[in-house]
């Protein structure tokens, strides 16, 4: 895979650094999340592919013992406030002191500069001082967040990912490792990129949710079927409107002009009680091989045995029948090839790693006793 051979430490946390550890796993790396010790379980739900490491990092020993690991490691994957790890002596200055060719991962919500570096916060805090999230929203109702997606996963672990693979192929050239401050703040705002910069062009002249692609042009919207499932409807350009109008059997000559904005709630309203006439198997039989830029919209429960996604393979299931997307994507000599066994428990791989890393059977024999270290390998095979 892409990134075999690629050691990535990753200090246990919450979503963003979890998916972006899982990405770095799906594509070869041998990713070690580090877990505190004396918990009852992992919070981790993206831990495919990974291995986990209990360590007390309460004592000096403990620190010791990830100071090892990291400085022996490609990546460090850092998800704490800032400040954190400088505390326990293993901030990215001393660390690339030991090993220079470190690339070491700062994933936070606000950078590490600045007057909110220091800050609580979460997906909405973060997506609300990018701006997107004043933007996000139907018309004359307030803001909403999307989930926790475009902070946390598309802004946070997905950018922090491509920094860190950006990293890794400098190093092929310098030689040298480098600190990636991840902000989502920052990833927020550079995943909405296209909302800033096609202001100039007029495209969200118009208030939230009133605009072509926020749901206000009845063309780019949802619509409720007859059987109280739903349709996506995208059909902005001329000629796939047409095959939208010619699918619901509507005579333009009879509507309003596409693009008259005065006139899109009129348009709502006959598309509105045109598709819950039928039901969305339906609807999908009539625009299925069209352009008209209609599709159904998929439940957790059907999207994996939709056609199209049956034949590509989009979903993959475990041991346990738990279903989720396959990694994206698709590499042609080298495509990711994601792990299928349970996810760790918290200490799992303790003594095979610390084996791995120059530990000897004494040594971890002694931090076991002493409790500097945890390995709940035996409770993993119940």
């Amino acid at each position: 895979m892409a990134l075999a051979g690629v050691r990535v430490v990753e200090l246990a946390g919450l979503a963003p650094a979890p998916f972006c550890g899982m990405i770095l796993a799906d594509f070869g790396a041998k990713v070690i999340r580090v877990d505190r010790t004396k918990v009852a379980m992992a919070m981790d739900t993206q831990a495919r592919g990974k291995q986990s490491v209990a360590i007390n990092l309460k004592t000096s020993e403990g620190v010791a013992v990830l100071r090892k690991l990291c400085v022996q490691s490609d990546v460090v994957l850092e998800p704490y406030r800032k400040g954190v790890m400088e505390k326990l002596g293993l901030g990215p200055q001393e660390l690339l002191k030991e090993n220079p060719r470190l690339i070491y991962a700062r994933l936070t919500g606000y950078g590490q500069s600045g007057s909110y570096a220091t800050a609580a916060g979460h997906d909405i805090n973060y997506l609300a001082m990018s701006g997107l999230l004043s933007r996000l929203g139907r018309s004359g109702e307030k803001p909403y967040a999307p989930l926790n997606l475009v902070a946390d996963f598309a802004g946070g672990g997905l950018t922090c990912a491509m920094g860190i693979v950006l990293a890794l192929l400098e190093r092929t050239k310098s030689g040298k490792g480098q600190i990636i401050d991840a902000s989502m703040v920052e990833g927020a705002a550079y995943v909405g990129s296209f909302v800033w910069k096609s202001r100039r062009i007029g495209m969200w002249d118009h208030s939230r949710g009133e605009n072509l692609l926020d749901s206000g042009a009845p063309f780019y919207d949802t619509y409720q079927t007859s059987d109280e499932k739903y349709m996506a409807v995208g059909a902005i350009e001329p000629q796939f409107y047409k095959q939208l109008l010619k699918g619901l059997e509507l005579d333009a000559a009879g509507l309003p002009p596409q693009m008259s904005f005065t006139d899109w709630p009129e348009l709502r309203r006959i598309f509105t009680e045109r598709f819950a006439t039928k039901t969305q198997a339906a609807w999908s039989k009539i625009f299925d091989g069209t352009d008209a830029c209609v599709t159904p919209v998929l439940s957790f429960d059907q999207v994996s045995s939709h056609p199209h996604n049956q034949e590509r393979g989009s979903f993959i299931k475990d041991p346990n029948g738990e279903e989720s997307p396959r990694p994206a994507p698709v590499l042609s000599r080298t495509p990711a090839e994601p792990c299928l066994a349970s996810d760790p428990v918290i200490g799992e791989h303790t003594v095979e790693v610390l084996q791995e890393y120059g530990f000897t059977s004494a040594q971890i024999d002694q931090m076991l006793t002493k409790e500097i270290v945890e390995c709940n390998t035996v409770k993993a095979k119940l």
